[in-house]
């Protein structure tokens, strides 16, 4: 006898092809008030799928709307979407951690209520038993929980998330990866320990493959959590580097996709700032001089993370900083100085500042690049102080190398700027120390009489500098014939008599000195108790 459910084969009997019916189904034939009682009974639970489908997907609609989402918690979502997560419908599993995960992503408060009802623990579960679609949805909650505060990140890992999440980066569907490790990358990006438990749970390797895959929104959110976990410490960015990461970031760099350029860049930046070794890996590379392309990138983003990472290069050494020089890259910063504003000006004035600072040579390539223009621009441009501070401080690095780069810098107009911006009650106290060590700087190097009357009589003149003024003076009046008599008829030998220069400080010395480069009778003329004293003769005389 054969039974009802072989499969026919060719050469039979057609009879073979309708098979006996089961003898269930001739029970409920036979029985039409069996069968009608079942499909009552069906219907009731069909009705109760229907109604938990369009609970979760109305919830989960709602949860798109902020202003929706303070009446759904105070009717108590959390506790209705929680058993909705172990459905035995995975459509209505999916809808449920959709709807959760919205509802987390909107405040810290709402991730702490899916922390504290326990929601965790079954996504863990779930992420290794559902289908990709469930997955998806499920990493998205972690990650909406993780993304508000490192406690809440903690609150994730101490479910057990992170060894779920890279068993998800290889995972066939690229979604499924994209998630997982946009999740990992909000992990790490709250502080270092985080981001040790997120290379310890062996994602690193991990994202280096994502990298390598062909859709560019994984590359993008590969690359930014590979940033996220490297920006920390120098064994994070380490880690990065062993991983073989730099490898396969530094070619995207000329990737056509703005979004992708922007983490690429990031993540460069965030691997070369923490040392010489890791900046050098950065540099050997062959990022240079791609990367100077990006300055000039139509997308704002990518210009200014592509000027933070030649920043973070920049800083370390002189023969890094030449290898920027060499490939063009003071240009290049001084146009992306000049055409930026705002915060995104910043790393660009640090950069040309860090060149600067390393050797007189390479503060005049900023200067032949007319890179002292834009930063006094921003210098009386910008509004916030920090940005100000950069400023002054690059300005004081370009300057203080040598006489001809202090010229530079007075003949630009800086010096009266500086005192200016330094002297201004609103300024902050960083704005002033950085204003008034430039100020020190430049005009210890400074032997433009001109320039150093012109700001000896500047009124705002900080106290502290006007020392380092007259002592410049009075090293250069000596052996400035000409000089000497632009300085009295310029109003500067009156200026230095009128300093308040107690007997036995170095200000009084240095007084003398300038006073001694002149005939008794001019000295007395320009001294302030000049007309007193003719007033006292006239008296006397009458």
């Amino acid at each position: 006898a054969r039974s009802a459910n072989t499969i026919p084969t060719r050469g039979v009997d057609a009879r073979a092809h309708h098979p006996t019916p089961r003898p269930a189904l001739t029970y409920l034939l036979l029985n039409p008030g069996t069968m009608a009682a079942t499909r009552a009974v069906l219907q009731v639970f069909e009705k109760y799928q229907k109604d938990r489908v369009a609970f979760v997907q109305t919830v989960a609609e709602l949860a798109t709307r902020p202003q929706n989402v303070e009446p759904m918690q105070s009717a108590g979502v959390m506790a209705l979407l929680r058993p909705l997560l172990l459905d035995n419908v995975p459509s209505i599993q999916q809808s449920a951690a959709i709807a959760l995960g919205r509802l987390a992503n909107y405040s810290d408060h709402l991730a702490e209520a899916v922390v504290s009802n326990e929601i965790l623990p079954q996504l863990v579960y779930s992420l290794s038993e559902q289908n990709r679609f469930y997955k998806q949805a499920a990493a998205f909650v972690l990650r909406a929980v993780a993304k508000h505060s490192p406690p809440l990140a903690q609150a994730v890992v101490d479910s057990g998330a992170l060894d779920s999440l890279v068993q998800c980066l290889e995972e066939f569907d690229p979604g499924v990866k994209e998630s997982a490790a946009w999740a990992l990358g909000y992990v790490a990006g709250h502080n270092a320990d985080l981001a040790a438990t997120v290379v310890e749970a062996g994602a690193v390797p991990l994202l280096v493959l994502c990298v390598q895959e062909p859709e560019l929104s994984l590359k993008r959110i590969a690359a930014s959590s590979l940033s996220d976990i490297a920006k920390h410490t120098p064994e994070m960015a380490q880690a990065v580097v062993d991983a073989g990461a730099i490898a396969y970031l530094a070619p995207l760099i000329v990737s056509p996709d703005a979004k992708l350029k922007r983490q690429v860049c990031a993540a460069l930046g965030q691997v070369a700032k923490h040392s010489v070794d890791l900046a050098e890996v950065v540099v050997e590379a062959e990022i240079f001089p791609n990367i100077l392309m990006c300055l000039k990138d139509v997308d704002g983003f990518v210009r200014k993370h592509a000027a933070t990472c030649i920043r973070e290069v920049a800083k370390h050494t002189p023969e890094l900083a030449q290898l920027i020089v060499s490939n063009g890259g003071v240009g290049a910063l001084v146009d992306y100085v000049h055409e930026s504003e705002s915060n995104n000006r910043l790393p660009g004035i640090m950069a040309l500042g860090y060149v600067a600072a390393f050797s007189e040579t390479l503060a005049t390539a900023v200067i032949a690049s007319k890179g002292i223009a834009p930063l006094y621009a921003a210098l009386v441009e910008e509004p916030e102080d920090h940005i100000k501070s950069a400023s002054a401080w690059s300005l004081g690095q370009i300057g203080r190398h040598t006489p001809d780069h202090a010229k530079a810098v007075a003949d630009a107009g800086a010096l009266s700027k500086l005192v200016a911006v330094g002297a201004n009650p609103r300024s902050s106290d960083d704005l002033k120390t950085k204003c008034v060590r430039s100020l020190r700087f430049i005009i210890e190097k400074l032997t433009d009489l001109r320039a150093l009357d012109k700001t000896l009589q500047n009124r705002e003149l900080p106290h502290e500098i006007v020392r380092y003024v007259v002592h410049q003076i009075s090293k250069v009046l000596p052996n400035d014939p000409q000089g000497r008599h632009d300085f009295v008829v310029g109003g500067g030998l009156a200026a230095c008599q009128a300093l308040d220069a107690e007997a036995g400080t170095a200000l009084k010395e240095y007084v003398d000195i300038i006073k001694s480069c002149y005939p008794e009778e001019i000295v007395q003329y320009y001294s302030p108790t000049y007309a007193t004293q003719l007033l006292e003769k006239l008296e006397v005389t009458a």
